[in-house]
């Protein structure tokens, strides 16, 4: 075992390792920024260990936030120290570890540091912590610090902490740590950045989905990089879709063609960090790639200028991973990889003008994820609401309800947040609590290695070749060799072992239903003691632990590809989809029938669409339906409004969250929730739900005529006013409340003044020819519609509450002749015309010269009816 002195002194962050000495011996703390390359993962902690011949011998754990930069900078760490991995230097990562009694520094993911940290609060034998990329802001990361800072405040303030960043923006953890910054200078080769935008306009990403014209625009730049510059080529793309699709558009490139990212195997990965120097190589990389990590020949990177970040929809119980564009942090990162070698050149797949555009910094974890494992590490922890934790943003407050709820629904927390016995099995398992609910209560049901395969499953989604069928994901991965298969079948016996440790009662404990009820396949939940475990056929055993994971998006068919998922969110399965259909062919096995309930593992919501997309599902029955989901079964009484019969309709529902499973008439509903049914409908609706006879029209026209006009006592009956007394007037229902009889009441009773109505707003108005003609109160001006003759010896236009009249002079056949509000300037101005015209159309009739001094009439002329 030889220490590689030669290239432990190369590395540039030497030079800031007695600032951050001083500053961990004085206040125990440090924030180390220094750029990629310069050894902060590697020599740092080899420094404080005391490995390299400097200082006392002490214990580090090194916390990483992907599983690949834990293995490679445990090996690169081992290999400065001249020994294979698992000696002086080791590894933890989930399901794989590599670590002897001998050894000083142990690589962790920050998982597995925040399992340790609930364990063992006090990390008992760790004399430091570094948590390296904190700049990235995962949420493990930031939850670890925050945890760790609570220990250093309460039970070890002599643990030190080192906070290293790749980037200068490090005076936020500063503060968080109350530690100074230690920065070190890098030796950076030059980068040329050249912008190479497509020809043509592209979509913009959304959801998982990248326009292919921009996948093939990026395969025509690597292959132009590799015509014109030498060395390797590092492609950064969003995922790993994206890779196997760019990486068939490079077959017959002059390179070997390698992807890298988290579903790749460890061999995969170890072969393109380790470099062989054997011809040129293009490494095509998700996020990965970005920093820790150092892919030995790279002088050329380009960059597709995309990234994935987690995003939740708590309406519709759905989270995934999106597209967006990458930072400006990302994308200097990015660049920096051409440069840890030699100089290189960047080639970036935008235009300059959008660098601008781009958001300074990716967006911080905690503030887009779903939070439902940090709300139960934080419970865990003691501190429920996550109030007390020492974090860098503070978690959303609808997020963390919406995660509260669903650890109470799945036992995991207690009414006030306070985690269970339950709760903290599920967080010691390492997986999600939607999964570890899974497998704690599916073991009970169909045993501890089928429960482990199918959340096994669950953890890492499957690529999109096995298919959307759970159960037929689960065969093929089951008999593949390939690197998926692998990784599943690790952390398939990882979880089988767990279970195994932590008891056989542990898979028995509360289910939603209760704290001491499990559910039971065939729709009943009970106290009794658990069976034990049936054996299934294997597509319901799929479809139990798919839905006991995600119980709100269990759904039930509408007919054709369409479903309704518990949570109230429409789904549709792809046209051709097999999802189901193993389980429920038709007889006729050429046309598969579609289950009635689905099981949904996996399902996004397109961009612009209203029905999620369903990638991966089970079938199910409906009792599986109600005990997964027993903490959304519930029966009420549904009392509506009908606008089709303008009635309320009353009936008792029993109900699987927004899916109806079972509907009966309810004979008599509680009259108050009838009449809350029929207020809300008023106020939707409008008044015209209510009989309003003729007599009551013309009331609440004159009525509002006294309002407009007089003002009070005078009531406003406004539609607005109406509906705003509506509680108090509404008393029979609509279907019987007699609005006449509702104006009348609201008349001033009390002043008196209601007596003056026929004086002040009278219904029909005595005219000089004896008839009693009706006004119409209309929004405007009142209006008198007589016969002209019915009005002669009149002089003046007559009033109502001091308004003229708008009077409208009709012909003896009752169509207008004129409109006034002033009479005598129409008997002066307008008779002489309308006499002149109407007089021979209607000779029968009297037309006076002086209609003011003639008497009026509603017949026809006495002396010419008689000659006739």
């Amino acid at each position: 075992m030889t220490l590689r002195r030669e290239a432990l002194e190369s590395l540039p962050v030497r030079t800031a390792l007695p600032e951050l000495r001083a500053a961990l011996e004085s206040g125990g703390a440090a924030v180390l920024c220094a750029p990629p390359g310069t050894g902060k993962t590697t020599l740092v902690p080899l420094e404080l260990a005391g490995l390299t011949g400097e200082g006392p011998a002490r214990r580090v754990l090194v916390a990483e936030p992907r599983r690949i930069a834990v293995r490679a900078a445990a090996r690169r760490m081992a290999w400065l120290l001249g020994e294979p991995v698992g000696q002086r230097v080791g590894f933890t990562v989930r399901g794989e570890r590599q670590v002897g009694a001998g050894t000083r520094v142990e690589v962790v993911t920050t998982g597995v540091l925040l399992r340790r940290l609930q364990r063992d609060p006090e990390l008992a034998g760790v004399d430091a912590v570094v948590l390296d990329e904190c700049h990235e802001r995962h949420l493990d990361a930031d939850t670890a610090v925050a945890f760790l800072l609570d220990v250093r405040a309460a039970l070890r303030p002599e643990l030190q902490l080192v906070a290293a960043s790749a980037t200068t923006d490090a005076q936020g953890w500063a503060r968080l740590l109350e530690a100074p910054v230690v920065a070190a200078a890098g030796v950076s080769y030059p980068v040329e950045v050249v912008h190479a935008p497509p020809l043509r306009p592209v979509r913009p990403p959304h959801g998982m989905s990248v326009d292919p014209a921009l996948l093939e625009h990026v395969a025509g730049v690597v292959r132009r990089a590799l015509s014109e510059r030498a060395g390797d080529v590092l492609c950064f793309l969003p995922g790993a879709g994206e890779i196997a699709r760019v990486a068939r558009l490079l077959a017959g490139a002059p390179a070997e063609v390698l992807q890298v990212h988290g579903r790749a195997s460890a061999q995969v990965q170890d072969a393109v960090l380790a470099g062989d120097g054997a011809g040129r190589r293009v490494v095509l990389a998700t996020s990965v790639a970005e920093s820790s990590l150092t892919v030995p020949g790279v002088r050329v990177v380009v960059d597709a200028g995309l990234a994935r970040e987690p995003r939740v929809d708590h309406a519709r119980g759905l989270s995934a991973l999106t597209t967006v564009r990458a930072s400006r942090a990302a994308a200097r990162q990015r660049a920096g990889r051409a440069g840890r070698e030699a100089p290189g050149w960047a080639y970036r797949c935008w235009t300059e003008a959008e660098d601008g555009r781009l958001a300074r910094f990716p967006s911080p974890e905690i503030a887009v994820a779903d939070l439902t494992a940090f709300a139960l590490q934080a419970a865990c922890w003691g501190d429920p609401q996550a109030a007390g934790l020492a974090l860098l943003d503070a978690p959303p407050a609808g997020a963390m309800a919406a995660a509260g709820a669903a650890l109470r629904a799945i036992g995991a927390v207690d009414g006030e947040g306070r985690v269970t016995q339950r709760g903290r099995r599920m967080a010691g398992l390492g997986v999600h609590p939607r999964l570890a609910r899974a497998l704690l209560d599916g073991a009970a049901e169909v045993g501890a290695r089928t429960a482990a395969e199918v959340v096994a499953l669950l953890s890492e989604e499957p690529p999109r070749s096995y298919g959307d069928d759970l159960a037929a994901a689960w065969r093929r991965a089951r008999t593949d060799s390939d690197a998926y298969a692998a990784r599943w079948r690790t952390e398939a016996r990882r979880l089988e072992g767990a279970l195994g440790a932590g008891g056989a009662g542990d898979a028995r404990g509360a289910s939603p239903s209760g704290p001491h009820t499990r559910p039971r396949v065939g729709g009943t939940t009970d106290n009794s003691p658990a069976p034990p475990a049936r054996s299934l056929p294997r597509d319901a055993a799929a479809g139990l632990i798919a839905a006991l994971a995600f119980p709100e998006r269990i759904a039930r068919s509408r007919g054709g590809h369409g479903y309704l998922m518990v949570s109230g969110t429409g789904a549709e399965k792809a046209a051709g989809s097999g999802a189901g259909r193993s389980a429920a062919g038709s007889a006729d096995r050429s046309t598969p029938a579609a289950p009635e309930w689905l099981a949904v593992a996996v399902a996004d919501r397109p961009v612009g669409k209203a029905a999620a997309r369903i990638h991966l599902a089970a079938p199910i029955d409906e009792g599986t339906a109600r005990a997964a989901a027993a903490a959304l079964l519930r029966t009420d009484d549904d009392i509506r409004w009908d606008s089709a019969r303008a009635a309320v309709t009353a009936r008792r529902v029993t109900r699987l969250g927004a899916v109806e499973l079972a509907e009966r008439p309810l004979p008599a509903p509680d009259p108050a929730a009838v009449r809350e049914v029929e207020l809300a409908a008023l106020r939707r609706e409008g008044l015209g739900l209510l009989r309003w006879s003729p007599e009551a029209l013309a009331l609440r026209r004159r009525l509002d005529f006294l309002h407009r006009t007089l003002g009070a006592p005078w009531p406003d009956v406004s539609d607005a006013a109406l509906l705003a007394g509506a509680g108090e007037w509404l008393g029979r229902g609509v279907a019987r409340t007699d609005v006449r009889q509702v104006l009348t009441a609201l008349l001033p009773w009390a002043g008196g003044e209601a007596a003056r109505l026929e004086e002040l707003a009278p219904e029909r108005l005595e005219v000089p020819s004896g008839s009693r003609v009706r006004i119409d109160y209309g929004p405007e001006q009142p209006v008198l519609a007589v016969k002209l003759q019915e009005l002669f010896g009149l002089a003046r236009t007559p009033t109502v509450a001091g308004v003229p009249l708008l009077i409208h002079l009709l012909s003896p056949a009752g169509r207008p002749a004129a409109v006034t509000s002033d009479l005598a300037s129409f008997w002066a101005r307008g008779y002489p015309a309308v006499r002149a015209e109407l007089r021979g159309r209607y000779p029968r009739h009297p037309w006076p010269e002086d209609p003011r001094a003639a008497p009026a009439t509603r017949r026809v002329n006495a002396r010419r009816e008689s000659g006739r």
